[in-house]
C-alpha cells in the first residue's frame, strides 16, 4: 500500500531523449534492433550450455546465470522505452515506476556480486588448477549463485523503502527515459539525506567491494599466467579470462561512473546515456563478446544451429 504523504503524485512523466517525431522513430527502430540482438544472443549461450556437455562447468554455469540475467534486465526497461518512442504521452503510474525501480535495482546488484563470483572461479581456475573441481563444486557454484540473486533482492528492497519514504508533492517530471533510483529520488521535495546515505553504502557494499576483489583476482591470475613457461599455455589461460575481463570493465566502469562519481557537475543527459548504455548496450555486447572470443561457446553454438537446421 503506498504512504499517505505519496498520494499527491499518481503517476510520473518521463522526458526521454527526444520530442521530435522522426528522431524518435530512428531510435526506436535502432533500440528495437538491439533489444532483439540481445535477447537472441543471451538465449543462444543458454541453450548452447544447455545441450553442449563440454560447458557442464562452472564457468558456464555462472555465464548462463548471466545471460538469463541480462533478458530480464533489458525486457524491464527496453519495451516501455519502444512504446514511448511512439507516443507523446510518456506517462508511467506512481505503483509501476516503483516496480521498474525496485526490479532494475534487483537484477543490477545481482550482475555485480554474479561478476565477482565468476572472477573468483576464473582465479581458482588459473592459480589452483589441481583443486579447481574440489573447490569449484556444484554445491559451492549454486551457494555463489544464490547469494548473487539474495543480495541483489535484499539492496533493492532497502532502496525501494527508502524511496517509497521521502515526500515527491507534486514534482512528477523525471529527466530520465525510466524509473531510475537517483532520477526519482531528486524529485523528493523533503530531506534525502537516508536515501543518498543508503545509496553510498550500497554503492561500496554490491558495487566497490565485489570490484576491489575482481580486480584483486586478476592480479593473482596474470601474476600465475605470467609464471606459466609455454607460449601456448600463457595463451590459453588469457583466452579463458579475458572475455570476463572485458564484460567486467564494461559493467563495473558504466556503474561506477554513473554511482560512485560527483554528482554536482553531472549534466541530467549524461546519465541517461550511461543508464542506456548499462540497461540496453551492455546486455547485448555480453554474449557477443564470450561468442566471439570462446572458441567452446562457438562450437556449441554451431552445434545449435545444426540442431536448428
Amino acid at each position: 500500500m503506498r504512504p499517505p504523504n505519496q498520494t499527491i503524485v499518481q503517476e510520473f512523466v518521463f522526458v526521454g531523449f527526444s520530442r521530435v517525431r522522426g528522431t524518435n522513430l530512428w531510435l526506436f527502430a535502432v533500440v528495437f534492433s538491439m533489444y532483439l540482438i540481445t535477447l537472441a544472443g543471451n538465449m543462444l549461450i543458454i541453450t548452447a550450455i544447455r545441450i553442449d556437455p563440454r560447458l557442464n562447468t562452472p564457468m558456464y554455469f555462472f555465464l548462463s546465470n548471466l545471460s538469463f540475467l541480462d533478458i530480464c534486465y533489458t525486457t524491464s526497461v527496453v519495451p516501455q522505452l519502444l512504446a514511448h518512442f511512439l507516443t507523446s504521452q510518456k506517462t508511467i503510474s506512481f505503483d509501476r515506476c516503483m516496480a521498474q525501480l525496485y526490479i532494475s535495482l534487483f537484477l543490477g546488484s545481482t550482475e555485480f556480486i554474479l561478476l565477482a563470483a565468476m572472477a573468483y572461479d576464473r582465479y581458482v581456475a588459473v592459480c589452483h588448477p589441481l583443486h579447481y573441481k574440489v573447490i569449484m563444486s556444484p554445491r559451492v557454484c549454486t551457494q555463489l549463485a544464490i547469494t548473487s540473486w539474495f543480495v541483489g533482492f535484499l539492496n533493492a528492497g532497502v532502496q525501494t523503502v527508502f524511496t517509497l519514504c521521502v515526500h515527491f508533492c507534486s514534482l512528477n517530471i523525471i529527466n530520465h527515459f525510466a524509473c531510475e533510483v537517483l532520477a526519482v529520488v531528486k524529485l523528493s521535495c523533503s530531506d534525502t539525506f537516508a536515501n543518498d546515505l543508503s545509496l553510498m553504502v550500497a554503492g561500496v557494499i554490491v558495487l566497490l567491494i565485489p570490484c576491489i576483489l575482481v580486480m584483486l583476482s586478476y592480479v593473482y591470475i596474470i601474476g600465475a599466467i605470467l609464471r606459466i613457461r609455454s607460449s601456448e599455455g600463457r595463451h590459453r589461460a588469457f583466452s579463458t579470462c579475458t572475455s570476463h575481463l572485458t564484460v567486467v570493465t564494461l559493467c563495473y566502469g558504466t556503474a561506477i561512473f554513473a554511482y560512485l562519481s560527483p554528482k554536482d557537475n553531472t549534466a541530467p543527459n549524461q546519465d541517461k546515456m550511461l543508464a542506456f548504455f548499462y540497461a540496453v548496450v551492455t546486455p547485448m555486447l555480453n554474449p557477443l563478446i564470450y561468442s566471439l572470443r570462446n572458441k567452446d561457446v562457438k562450437g556449441a553454438l554451431s552445434k545449435v544451429g545444426k540442431t536448428w537446421k
